[in-house]
């Protein structure tokens, strides 16, 4: 394509141009070739009367900052510069960006008009973390528009970092003179429309305009010219979203309504403060039935450091941050990232406000552990992810006879930090188990052990649970332990006798030593589960819910008593629950979206398919070889009609699946639903061979009716005699 002498000069260097994207009143978009990295870039260049206002050294000063931003929701910079022609005369200011082929969020309501309430609060809230990560960094986008904001995969990404602030800098110079409009005035703030210092806070009000126009189908403001549309913004309230639409719950309508205040200091404080009020909408939204509310503060545990690099103390420090983190998870009020989310991150030097982004929390707790002898020292502290400094933080120099007491001391000290207000039930529940701390230090190996999630590793972990019984037969959670290492053989590697009836004796057993341990109460529901005696698991989860709401193997254990029995809605119910206080697992969303599938409500069951996707997405770049992860983001994925990746994650299942039988079951579920039928029949007996027993979840398995009439299928069924008691 023809282009001017200097971009001529540009392409001929670095890259090739394929066309044009677009234009508007501050630059023109290209597709472009990067030669020397083999990639498709989107070419920004802006026009020659802003460059020559800007500066060279302003437009790159203001791009390296915006280069800086490192975000899921945000589209990097890859490059920028300026470009000369071959004789004297204007340079073209450029800048890169990866080439994203979805639509942007203004084709979408060309295309559609208002969004549905869910999708249009989800992709508002990422663009809120992604203008959080950009605020606390000190960069403030000035330009929020549907416009900007790109649509990859069904996620929003922010594009345009880095032009705006540059360009109002040089606002009064020769820009108004050249006829630029700065902002957009559908979307501006009426801070920035007069001219004052446009802040975080006008971000703020823009994104509000977005989601406003994503609800309603309209913009709050809208006139016959751009100034009738600013004087509006001075002299009259935006109409309520619910005038526009009235099935709007009433509290959207008041998030929009304050986000939307003609005064700065009106608004929400920060973006973080906005996108978590627009979680909890969400998650109150997406629950069909009560369920642990979503707490307004939230946790992540990290791994503390092991100072010395002893192997033994590397055990010890892991076990530590992972008491603190089954201790917080007792408060109610107080969401608590998975161990699993949280251990991610070992050994990883990443930013704590970068993890907190990941984890989805507001706080991050750190610490480290150094020991000699019968001595430790342990460190703590509490941050503050969203503005970067400490809540709390203190040193514990003692007899390693006193880690217990140091445990309750830090879980106190985070409870008073974040202002929880605990019931005394949370309280009791939540101080550390006094046991010998020999039997101690085996239950924390056995622990390290069961988080492999493997044969060998619950073999181990009994050796280990066994030795801290031996030394303090009084030790109910290493009972627990027990009970739990043999309920997992039992439902994937051996349905043996012998595991039901360890399993029952040392759950009975745990219980019997300290009825107040929600844990206690879980392990007890999950052998009586195996056992079929349904009706006692229930009463075991309940309990166990009871004392700890935001157990999260309360609820998914009790969704799986219900799905057994066939009480496929009961079953939805918690699994919600269990997403609820979990939201960043990936297998409760796969098992709602089955529940949802098995009861006809197509709709749900899409929403929890793609939530299973996402999640799945997150978890599997901290873990690429998870094989859990990979089947059930698999079936979701067959589900969405997104078969090539759907395919391609059920590959990478099989090749990590080993002689896991939960793997080779739901790989069953996964031909059956594609129509491979050999392959589904393979799979399953496979997974029969390796230890699956549970015939009263195949038989209620919506998964599965594509084989039912196969004479495969009876032989199938047939194989559980005398494996399913």
């Amino acid at each position: 394509m023809t282009l001017s002498p200097e971009l001529d000069a540009l392409a001929g260097e670095r890259y090739l141009i394929e066309r044009e994207l677009g234009r508007g009143g501050m630059a023109t978009v290209y597709l472009a070739h990067d030669r020397k990295h083999g990639r498709r870039v989107a070419l920004k260049v802006l026009r020659p009367e802003l460059s020559a206002s800007l500066g060279t050294e302003r437009f790159l000063r203001e791009i390296r900052l915006a280069a800086g931003l490192q975000h899921p929701h945000i589209l990097p910079i890859f490059d920028s510069g300026e470009a000369s022609g071959r004789e004297a005369g204007p340079v073209s200011l450029w800048y890169t960006m990866p080439y994203v082929e979805g639509p942007t969020l203004r084709d979408r309501i060309r295309e559609q008009g208002r969004l549905p309430i869910d999708e249009a609060v989800r992709l508002v809230r990422e663009v809120a973390l992604a203008l959080d990560h950009a605020h606390r960094r000190g960069v403030v986008h000035r330009d929020i528009k549907p416009e900007n904001i790109l649509l990859s995969e069904g996620q929003a990404l922010v594009a345009d970092f880095g032009i705006a602030r540059p360009v109002e800098t040089a606002h009064g110079d020769t820009l108004t003179q050249a006829g630029f409009v700065l902002g957009t005035p559908a979307y501006m703030s009426p801070e920035q429309a007069a001219g004052d210092t446009a802040d975080a806070r006008s971000d703020l009000y823009s994104l509000a305009c977005v989601l406003y126009e994503l609800l309603v189908g309209a913009q709050p403001f809208t006139g016959s010219s751009a100034h009738a549309v600013t004087l509006k913004r001075f002299t009259e309230a935006a109409p309520a979203v619910s005038a526009g639409r009235p099935d709007v719950p009433a509290d959207l309508d008041g998030i929009v309504a304050r986000a939307l205040e003609r005064e700065p200091d009106a608004r929400y404080p920060t973006m973080a403060a906005f996108a978590s009020t627009l979680a909890e909408l969400g998650s109150a939204r997406t629950t069909p039935s009560p369920a642990p509310p979503l707490p307004a503060r939230s946790i992540a545990v990290l791994p503390f450091a092991n100072i010395g690099g002893d192997p033994e103390t590397e055990v010890f420090a892991d076990g530590m941050a992972e008491e603190l983190l089954n201790a917080l998870v007792k408060a109610t009020a107080l969401r608590v990232a998975s161990r699993v989310s949280s251990f991610a991150f070992k050994d990883r030097q990443e930013d704590v406000g970068a993890i907190a982004l990941r984890l989805k929390v507001e706080t991050v707790l750190e610490g480290s552990v150094r020991r000699a002898g019968n001595r430790i020292r342990v460190s703590a502290q509490l941050v503050d992810a969203a503005q970067g400094y400490h809540l709390w933080s203190e040193r514990y120099d003692r007899e390693l006879a006193d880690v217990f007491a140091i445990q309750d001391e830090i879980t106190a000290s985070i409870v008073s930090a974040l202002r929880l207000v605990l019931t005394a039930g949370e309280r009791k529940a939540m101080a550390a188990e006094r046991a010998d701390v020999r039997a101690y230090e085996y239950y924390l190996r056995g622990r390290h052990l069961a988080h492999q999630v493997r044969r060998e590793g619950y073999q181990g972990a009994l050796r280990m649970f066994r030795q801290a019984v031996e030394i303090d037969p009084g030790y109910a959670r290493a009972f627990a332990g027990i009970a739990d290492c043999h309920s997992w053989m039992y439902m994937y590697y051996d349905a043996s006798e012998e595991n039901l009836r360890q399993a029952d004796q040392a759950s009975r057993r745990a219980l019997e030593l300290d009825a107040g341990s929600a844990e206690a109460h879980a392990a007890r529901g999950f052998a009586l589960s195996l056992g079929k005696q349904y009706d006692a698991a229930r009463a075991e989860l309940a309990a166990a819910i009871a004392l700890a709401p935001s157990l999260y193997e309360g609820h998914y254990l009790f969704g799986r008593v219900c799905w057994a029995q066939g009480q496929l809605e009961e079953a939805a119910r918690h699994f919600e629950d269990a997403a609820t206080v979990r939201p960043e697992d990936p297998e409760a969303p796969s098992m709602l979206a089955s529940a949802y599938e098995a009861i006809n409500d197509a709709e749900r069951a899409e929403a929890a398919h793609r939530r299973a996707v996402a999640n799945t997405r997150a978890y599997l770049e901290l873990y690429p070889a998870d094989a859990r992860a990979l089947y059930h983001g698999a079936l979701s994925l067959r589900r969405l009609g997104e078969e090539a990746e759907a395919l391609a994650w059920a590959e990478r299942a099989r090749a990590s699946a080993g002689e896991d039988s939960s793997a080779f079951y739901n790989l069953g579920c996964f031909y059956a639903i594609g129509g491979d039928i050999g392959q589904a029949f393979d799979c399953l007996n496979r997974a029969v061979d390796v230890g699956y027993a549970h015939r009263e979840w195949v038989e209620h398995d919506v998964d599965l009716e594509p084989l039912h009439g196969d004479p495969r299928w009876e032989a199938l069924l047939g194989r559980f005699t005398g494996k399913d008691r």
